[in-house]
């Protein structure tokens, strides 16, 4: 399917706010004008579990919607560096443990319609405190360790408000259960 661009203008111009006003043609010859995309940096998330098995969750202020929200531990991807490498980045940083092993759980878009980038979602396992957070100067981040069960009964309730997050939540308690039903051969397939 190829969508021709016709026109491509910056209206911001910001690492973390990168807004475009475009205008293209459908295949079938349709002119679309205007067309808002916001560019954002590829971003990962993880369910990340401590080594007595408890739900690494960080509370935070979300000022775009003026609440508190608990999330699992994420954050975008740096220049030149590959997802696996910042979850593990952001996981140390955010909540100063360090993990045994990392799953691959998929990728998701949050809104393709006007962002045009993906988070990466993983399980880290066997976490190991080994060190204070290490924040950016605007961010406050509480660290909470919840207990598996009760973390799946609060995404069912919906108390995870983060769509992303609770996706990869969902996709973790998924493959959780994969490997206590089939065991180590679960890991490799």
């Amino acid at each position: 399917m190829a969508f021709k661009t016709i026109t491509s203008s910056y209206i911001s111009k910001h690492q973390y706010f990168t807004a475009r006003k475009d205008s293209y043609e459908t295949t079938g010859g349709k002119l679309v004008d205007p067309y808002f995309v916001v560019e954002l940096p590829v971003s990962v998330c993880a369910l990340a579990l401590t080594e007595t098995n408890e739900g690494i969750l960080v509370k935070q202020y979300r000022y775009p919607i003026n609440e508190e929200l608990l999330e699992i531990p994420g954050g975008f991807v740096d220049p030149g560096e590959q997802p696996g490498q910042a979850i593990m980045r952001e996981l140390l940083e955010e909540t100063g443990y360090e993990f045994e092993s990392v799953h691959y759980l998929g990728n998701t878009c949050a809104n393709p319609g006007v962002l045009n980038n993906y988070t990466h979602m993983y399980l880290a396992l066997d976490g190991k405190k080994v060190g204070r957070q290490s924040l950016d100067d605007n961010e406050e981040i509480e660290v909470h360790l919840v207990p598996l069960t009760k973390l799946k009964s609060m995404l069912q309730q919906n108390e995870i408000k983060q769509s992303m997050h609770a996706l990869c939540l969902f996709y973790a308690f998924e493959f959780l259960q994969k490997m206590e039903m089939e065991g180590p051969s679960a890991l490799l397939g």
